[in-house]
């Protein structure tokens, strides 16, 4: 297995395509690109269809997706506010890659996607989903939904296009093509062994407590007590610095797996505390939940978002303490980078403090899609990483039908 990423800052979009490409294309060498990802800041929304005619003259990949992105990650850096253009490319034996498209449909006032890849129908096996998604067309619950029942078990991870002000402004990168709505996407399968991680980050505060009452997203009790209750002995129970934190960013945590017999960093889904009722005492999330599920309170920082990174991928670590990645795509909020963490390259620093100097690249995104639990969500504030590993034990090889595409071996550069 074999992978390397190429950055360029040149502002002019030519010279920045024919740069990357070049630098990918030398690094593959001529067995190929199978499988690439292209990620542009919105400095060249009108010039993409080009620069993306120049990474197929040069490179010639056999899958290309990617979209546009308010800042874009390539390598160390996590370039903000400027022109950036980062292509990320893959060799990979036996591995299977099945690219598509959704396309959104409207009818009344119902949304939907149309274009589920016959390839994908019925598969026995899991799947990864790279999954790149225009913010004003997209149905995400339908898109999270439609992968649920047509790949169970999968997982997916990527995000929403950024750097977009209005609806036909997103730019969605498929193979040749340059799309303005929908979903862009590629689904893999075997030669590679693709983790991920989903860092919220956020840290627990004060106990856990059981929903005994709820109408749909409006908890109105915790354990027999009106929450806003709960969530005021809470608070009361937190030192000065705990409670700023908490007057800035405090969040609902839904334990996602009940018969856990500890709780522990990435085992809630996180959602936004929408409101509160005094005279109820009740608390309005950002998600359904419903009796008997766990709920924890939670803050979010830049000290708190950090520290859940670390850990998360220290955690990685352990998990392949001789084998590490041999590259990464990172899809963070564009409510991270400078103005959250007040430095520079948080994310991408982290991860290579972590993981080595691999190749890495990514996008900030208006929303990232990643698994927690097993069940894939749309978040905010997060970091969602999908990791390539050697595969440990291959499968007999796959028969390769039209719509896929054989790739071949990856190395960490």
């Amino acid at each position: 297995m074999q992978c390397h990423v190429a950055l360029s800052q040149e502002s002019h979009p030519e010279l920045a395509a024919h740069a990357v490409a070049a630098s990918v294309h030398e690094a593959l060498g001529e067995a190929g690109c199978h499988l690439a990802f292209v990620f542009f800041s919105p400095h060249f929304s009108s010039d993409i269809q080009r620069m993306v005619e120049i990474i197929h003259e040069n490179l010639r990949p056999q899958t290309l997706v990617g979209c546009m992105g308010q800042g874009i990650i390539g390598a160390d850096q996590e370039i903000e506010e400027h022109p950036g253009l980062v292509l990320w490319g893959l060799r990979s034996t036996d591995m299977r890659v099945v690219p598509f498209m959704l396309t959104p449909k409207i009818e009344g006032e119902v949304a939907s996607l149309e274009g589920w890849p016959v390839g994908l129908e019925s598969t026995p096996h899991p799947y990864t989903f790279f999954l790149f998604a225009d913010p004003f067309s997209t149905p995400i619950d339908e898109l999270l939904s439609l992968l649920e029942e047509q790949a169970p078990g999968s997982s997916a991870i990527g995000g929403i296009a950024s750097g977009v002000m209005d609806v036909g402004e997103s730019r969605l990168v498929f193979n040749r093509d340059i799309i303005g709505s929908g979903v862009v996407g590629v689904a893999v399968q075997g030669g590679v062994e693709i983790r991920t991680v989903v860092s919220q980050g956020c840290q627990p505060i004060g106990e856990r407590y059981v929903v005994t009452k709820v109408d749909q997203n409006v908890i109105q009790e915790l354990g027999g007590i009106p929450p806003l209750e709960r969530l005021e002995s809470t608070l009361k129970s937190l030192d000065e610095h705990e409670q700023q934190q908490a007057a800035h960013g405090l969040q609902v945590g839904i334990a996602m797996d009940e018969h856990r017999p500890e709780f522990g960093q990435g085992d809630f889904l996180i959602r936004g505390l929408l409101g509160a009722d005094r005279q109820s005492g009740s608390l309005a999330i950002a998600d359904f939940v419903q009796e008997g599920q766990t709920i924890q309170f939670h803050v979010r920082d830049a000290h708190a978002a950090s520290e859940d990174f670390h850990l998360l991928l220290s955690k990685e670590r352990v998990t392949h303490p001789d084998s590490p990645p041999k590259g990464a795509l990172l899809f963070s909020c564009n409510g991270r980078g400078r103005r959250f963490f007040e430095t520079p390259h948080h994310d991408v620093v982290t991860l290579q403090h972590q993981m080595g100097a691999i190749p890495i690249a990514g996008f900030f995104a208006g929303g990232e899609i990643g698994p927690v639990s097993g069940k894939n969500f749309l978040h905010g504030y997060t970091a969602s990483l999908a990791l390539f590993y050697e595969e440990v034990s291959r499968p007999s090889k796959m028969d390769m039908t039209s719509d896929t595409f054989n790739t071949s071996k990856e190395r960490g550069s």
